[in-house]
């Protein structure tokens, strides 16, 4: 980046995108096909490598629902992430992998899988096309901020200071979750030098922290299957994970945005777990009131409504005294009240809440102030749920950034449409 700003240009562009996630690379897929001179550079030894961590639980690409119901999945956020989603749906994102040769299917939740259920076919045809496109991969190049010249700086595969002159930049640094794997957020301190306003970077999608007895530890690692969890006026059904220090998984994810404000406003929350969802409380009574002998309690919840070991531990864990009278067994089984101290780690979350407040970009997903510089996914200031809704939105904003881009540099996408274009 030359001079005191970035300058606009007609003609082909040199373009450095930061960052080698799907954001990233959908970005530098859009800017290259475009005819621009595209770079992407990468912290880590290799590009994707969260985008294959979230393959191999099916890769969850997008979600089938009505685009109108899908908005409401990013709360407040959805209004400012709308006219990007808009501009690439999820049909569109559809029809780009197909253009890849990967087929898609629709599961039975309505979540979007590729047929093969794997990020890595995916992952290679993607790179071979931008290899095709001419776009360069400078792996092992952290980002550091900006030089005097407002060109970009980096630390460099040994650690020396690399600088880079560009027409314009795309930042697709992702949040702070699984630093391990490339987004350490670290990307915060040089935008905030800039002047740009960031909020808190907070674990979304997370596990949350409880004070199990040491019975309660002996199921770490065991699921419980078929429940539902309810907290702030809404209830979820699907399955949760004992940890040694609490619980995870998907059904307590979907909660995971109240649940951690909770804590952050008041210390503590309270999760209230139905352990038999397709069981009436009545039923369960009825079930509960037959003799049991001399049956221990937990043998007679094992066998008399089908509560596993690791369900009947965590309903111990929900009371000191659980009540001998069926009916109001039943009521707790029902609605068993479980606290929840703290927020996991945000580097085993999910994903993050909190970034680049969305008053700092334009329209097209460029810095105020920073002329040139433009940013999408998760260095944003939004959250959703897992479910699709997360990459989705990665490859909206990377999509639509990088039109900006093409649009200020003076070049438009001339009607290259990255949905149905085969390479």
């Amino acid at each position: 980046m030359e001079g005191t700003a970035l300058t606009a240009t007609a003609a082909p562009a040199r373009i450095a995108v930061i960052g080698g996630g799907p954001g990233g690379l959908m970005a530098a897929e859009v800017l290259a096909r475009c005819g621009h001179a595209v770079t992407i550079y990468e912290r880590m030894p290799s590009p994707g490598r969260k985008f294959l961590m979230a393959g191999r639980g099916g890769l969850n690409l997008t979600h089938s629902e009505p685009l109108e119901h899908f908005l409401t999945r990013y709360g407040t956020a959805g209004a400012r992430l709308a006219p990007a989603i808009q501009n690439f749906p999820p049909e569109a994102l559809r029809d780009w992998c197909h253009g890849l040769g990967i087929e898609t299917f629709v599961g039975t939740s309505g979540r979007v899988f590729p047929k093969t259920l794997k990020a890595s076919p995916l992952l290679r045809a993607w790179l071979a096309r931008l290899g095709d496109f001419g776009v360069t991969l400078a792996a092992r190049h952290s980002w550091t901020g900006f030089a005097e010249d407002r060109g970009l700086t980096f630390a460099g595969p040994g650690g020396d200071t690399v600088t880079v002159a560009a027409d314009a930049a795309l930042l697709a640094l992702g949040g702070a979750s699984w630093a391990r794997l490339g987004s350490d957020g670290t990307w915060q301190a040089p935008l905030a030098a800039q002047g740009v306003t960031i909020k808190p970077l907070r674990p979304a999608n997370c596990g949350f922290l409880v004070d199990w007895s040491e019975h309660a530890r002996r199921f770490a690692g065991e699921p419980l299957k078929r429940i539902a969890l309810a907290a702030g006026g809404r209830t979820v059904r699907g399955e949760a994970m004992i940890t040694a220090s609490g619980l995870e998984g998907g059904a307590i994810y979907a909660l995971s945005g109240f649940l951690r404000d909770t804590i952050a406003a008041a210390g503590t929350a309270t999760l209230s777990l139905d352990l038999r969802p397709d069981l009436s409380a009545e039923v369960l009574a009825a079930r509960l009131a037959r003799p049991r002998g001399r049956a221990s309690l937990s043998n007679h919840l094992r066998k008399a409504v089908g509560l596993s070991p690791a369900a009947i531990a965590v309903l111990r864990e929900s009371s000191r005294d659980l009540p001998n009278d069926p009916e109001a067994l039943a009521r707790h089984i029902k609605a068993a009240p479980l606290k929840l101290t703290g927020t996991a780690s945000i580097a085993r979350a999910i994903s993050t809440a909190g970034g680049i407040a969305f008053d700092e970009i334009d329209d097209h997903y460029m810095l105020r102030r920073l002329p040139g510089v433009f940013v999408a996914g998760e260095m944003l200031d939004w959250e959703a749920p897992t479910g699709g809704y997360l990459l989705q939105a990665v490859f909206s904003t990377a999509v639509t950034a990088a039109e900006g881009i093409a649009q200020w540099l003076g070049r438009d996408r001339s009607g290259i449409d990255i949905r149905s274009t085969h390479g």
